[in-house]
């Protein structure tokens, strides 16, 4: 699997680039075929950056990755 920076990720953000990307515990998934993402936004979160400490909050568990394909790893 290719690995990516937090750089390289927050280009991923719905705006800079097409793709919409969040990273859950080391993992990049890609997001950019959920309604619920639509321009990068969900809620009160962005794309283009790492999740999981914000994850706790959510009215879901970390199952609601498994909708979604990974795409990679997170680096650095």
């Amino acid at each position: 699997m290719k690995a990516y920076t937090k750089q390289q990720l927050a280009l991923r953000n719905g705006q800079d680039k097409p793709e919409i990307w969040v990273a859950y515990k080391g993992t990049i998934y890609d997001v950019s075929t959920s309604r619920l993402w639509k321009n990068g936004k969900h809620y009160e979160h962005w794309a283009g950056q790492d999740l999981t400490e914000e994850l706790k909050d959510a009215p879901h568990t970390e199952k609601v990755f498994q909708k979604f394909e990974s795409i990679g790893l997170l680096i650095g």
